[in-house]
């Protein structure tokens, strides 16, 4: 119960921020039978805002410019944000994902992977993987790599936790809020709440996130006893609400 209050107390802040930025939420479904991936973009140039999620073969998700004529610079907003292998499902903030299947961790994988070369903001590339077992606890490993304060090195936070709580996620963002430049996340991944089917989870974080900013999300399902998986997507230029 105590958990699920911190949750929902989380959800309540989220929902007060006006730019969390980019987000991912790993965890567990209600029912116990699937695993769960969500993945959101907000922005505020028109750069930015004009980008859409499409789905192809039902596994991958990727960003795509709504209309391509005003594409200024696709190179840090197109990208494969969801994919999977036979084991092992991932989703991060950039171009980084396929390199998430690299070896048996976040931290090798990523090991040649820095943030995002965005001056001022530096926007911190934030991933996440896990493989599903019915065999033993679910795990997933999470990772922000972003700018010191102190120069321009960057600092690399990875964390492995216990997903194994129905109805439950951890949540990391790129930004604390909005701001000029914009504050990158601080902190550990959070707990927020995962309740209901594919699409009541979908849309209970679209409803939450700023209007004036959000862009897209796409929520992910992986049925843990044979990893099948399944998604959902919402995209303001396309009419979701």
């Amino acid at each position: 119960m105590e958990l699920k209050k911190e949750a929902e107390k989380n959800f309540l802040a989220l929902e007060q921020n006006p730019y969390p930025g980019r987000g991912i939420i790993v965890g567990k479904d209600e029912t116990g039978k699937y695993l769960v991936q969500v993945y959101w973009i907000m922005g505020r140039s028109e750069n930015s805002r004009n980008r859409i999620f499409v789905i192809e073969d039902d596994t991958v998700l990727k960003t795509a410019p709504f209309d391509p004529a005003k594409v200024k610079d696709p190179s840090l907003i197109i990208y494969t944000a969801m994919a999977e292998t036979e084991t092992h499902y991932a989703v991060s903030n950039g171009s980084q994902t396929l390199d998430a299947f690299a070896s048996n961790n976040l931290d090798c994988s990523l090991r040649n992977w820095w943030y995002e070369p965005d001056e001022p903001n530096f926007t911190p590339r934030i991933s996440a993987i896990f493989e599903p077992s019915v065999d033993k606890r679910q795990f997933a490993e999470l990772s922000i790599l972003k700018k010191s304060p102190f120069s321009r090195a960057c600092d690399r936070y990875f964390y492995k936790l216990n997903i194994s709580h129905p109805g439950l996620g951890y949540c990391i963002t790129t930004y604390n809020g909005d701001g000029d430049p914009l504050p990158a996340f601080t902190g550990d991944p959070y707990l927020l709440p995962l309740s209901g089917n594919i699409e009541k989870v979908a849309q209970s974080i679209w409803n939450v996130l700023n209007k004036d900013n959000k862009v897209a999300l796409a929520v992910k399902f992986v049925k843990i006893d044979d990893g099948t998986s399944f998604m959902t997507k919402r995209n303001l230029l396309e009419g979701d609400l």
